[in-house]
């Protein structure tokens, strides 16, 4: 149970880490717009934002690589302390995504609308997926030593 739950959230981890690398690294135009409102488009700083972006999309590629790996080679590191580690950095690297969004979400900051359009799939996913790590962090660590 503890090993098919593992590997699922590390193929969910590589599926949302993989997503978010296309559309950071590969397509950064498109990413720029959900972050920089229309009528300020047309300042050269929307260009660096965009190509900002790919550095982003860089950092989730390592993230789907490292899930993709361990999906592969998980039998290496069969104890349950090992996987409860990479649990708890895959927890980490979608609540420091999700923490980024929570002053604006609560209008601390108007840079970009949260609430609405693809952000609130990417805030919502962000939080799940850092939950679901975190759950099976604990479950691997609560899990006896064989």
């Amino acid at each position: 149970m503890h090993a098919f739950l593992f590997n699922t959230v590390l193929g969910l981890n590589a599926l949302w880490f993989g997503i978010a690398f296309g559309s950071f690294s590969l397509r950064p135009l498109p990413a720029a717009k959900l972050l920089v409102p229309p009528h300020t488009r047309s300042s050269p700083l929307f260009e660096i934002v965009a190509a900002s972006l790919r550095f982003l999309g860089g950092m989730n590629l390592a993230m789907a690589l490292f899930a993709v790996l361990l999906l592969l080679f998980g039998h290496l590191f069969p104890l349950p302390v090992q996987r409860a580690l990479f649990a708890a950095v895959f927890a980490m690297g979608h609540g420091t995504q999700f923490a980024g969004n929570v002053p604006i979400a609560l209008g601390r900051s108007s840079l970009w609308p949260v609430w609405r359009g693809p952000m609130r799939l990417i805030f919502a996913v962000d939080f799940t997926l850092m939950a679901a790590n975190a759950a099976v962090c604990i479950l691997h660590l609560l899990r006896p030593v064989p």
